[in-house]
């Protein structure tokens, strides 16, 4: 039946070009691109002092120098990651010594962060916390299961190192770190914790926090009952959609607007 509409025209759509959806900047100069990962460094920090992923002075997070590609900025040690400002990181040389900056580093940070950085060149950021539902996960020895959306992006794509020995404070022990974890993007140390790379700093900030949340869920189900494994062909085809870092760097950015809104004394 045809007939008067019930209703106005409804407005026309607003044409897709004209929708704003960020992505990750370009930068003109050597000293912008440094900027940029020295503001999100420092947000990152604050972001998983949020989280409660701090535990004394264990935990940093690296950012490869755009120019010094073989020197990384950290957090000062010993600084509570709330209260980091961009001001505050430090530059260090791939001997952990400080070149630019008024703090120590934390050494065995190096001894980890050096060599996966010198054995992983497509790395901007590495991150290792001694996170809570991390640390229980890496203390079972095991990987994550695909049970979640979440956690099939790490499907394939994480690896166990299955050892313990102590604080590492060796170079030959951060090589073979770096070599457990290959190409991949995140490493279950045994007894430990967790570590992450990505090709920005948001990417490898975001793959912690997703990996410390779906060891958490895990964790959880596992104790309620018997997780329901996500078959590998959709697992896969998963990874596939939400694995890669620029995915990764689209989830974290609520995380960057967030922290850089709330607490803008971050970049000073």
């Amino acid at each position: 039946m045809h007939g008067t509409p019930l209703g106005p025209t409804p407005p026309m759509p607003v044409p897709t070009e004209k929708l704003q959806f960020a992505m990750p900047p370009m930068h003109d100069s050597v000293e912008e691109e440094r900027r940029h990962r020295k503001e999100r460094l420092a947000g990152a920090l604050r972001t998983f002092g949020r989280l409660g992923f701090e535990d004394g002075v264990s935990g940093h997070i690296t950012a490869r120098d755009p120019q010094f590609t073989d020197c990384f900025w950290v957090n000062p040690f010993g600084m509570p990651f709330k209260h980091v400002t961009v001001s505050d990181l430090v530059l260090a040389n791939s001997d952990g010594q400080v070149i630019d900056g008024r703090h120590h580093v934390n050494q065995a940070a190096f001894t980890v962060h050096s060599q996966v950085h010198a054995a992983r060149p497509d790395v901007v950021a590495v991150a290792h916390c001694h996170s809570v539902h991390g640390r229980a996960l890496a203390a079972l020895g095991e990987l994550l299961d695909p049970i979640t959306q979440e956690s099939c992006a790490f499907y394939e794509d994480h690896a166990l190192y299955d050892t313990y020995t102590g604080v590492v404070v060796d170079a030959e022990e951060g090589r073979r770190i770096a070599t457990a974890l290959g190409s991949r993007k995140a490493l279950v140390l045994r007894n430990h914790g967790l570590l992450t790379v990505g090709d920005s700093v948001d990417a490898a900030a975001w793959w912690f926090i997703s990996l410390e949340r779906s060891s958490q869920v895990q964790l959880t189900a596992r104790a309620a009952g018997r997780p329901v494994l996500i078959d590998h062909r959709a697992a896969v085809a998963t990874r596939e959609q939400l694995g890669g870092d620029l995915v990764a760097w689209i989830n974290y950015q609520p995380m960057w607007q967030d922290i850089s809104r709330s607490e803008p004394d971050l970049l000073s």
